[in-house]
């Protein structure tokens, strides 16, 4: 990895990190119930329920749940972050791709989805100790909060 460039965007915070689970129903027990997060998107095809942290999301993830094929079951050690999202400023999808090859960074996915802030687009690389992070961009269809 090399230091290119300034970056072509601005982080505006942590958008949402989505927790590996295997029993849904213990995991909205301690987040809803137990920490008050109110139930926000929910999406039963993938095993997949977000709750509301403040402005930020909480995704669980079922592991057990049919749906839930990309999801990458905890290692040994425990882990079970699938990925953080960063929430970032306006920045155009070309000059990122450029700053991420000059950086040698590898893009893993590309995507246009819902997250804390709304549906947007975002590019997914890992950090050099193999964390996934997802860079936000701001949202094309905000969520009405």
């Amino acid at each position: 990895m090399t230091k290119s460039q300034t970056p072509p965007f601005e982080i505006h915070g942590i958008d949402h990190v989505v927790f590996l689970v295997d029993d849904m129903d213990n995991a909205l027990g301690f987040y809803r119930d137990l920490l008050g997060c109110k139930v926000g998107y929910e999406y039963p095809d993938f095993g997949m329920v977000q709750v509301w942290a403040g402005v930020s999301l909480i995704v669980l993830w079922d592991i057990t749940h049919p749906g839930a094929k990309r999801a990458v079951p905890p290692v040994s050690n425990g882990r079970n972050v699938d990925h953080v999202c960063l929430a970032l400023g306006r920045f155009d999808p070309d000059e990122m791709k450029k700053f991420l090859e000059a950086s040698e960074i590898q893009i893993v996915e590309e995507a246009n989805h819902g997250g804390a802030r709304g549906v947007g687009y975002s590019i997914y690389v890992n950090d050099p100790f193999g964390n996934k992070l997802e860079l936000k961009g701001p949202p094309e269809y905000p969520d009405g909060r």
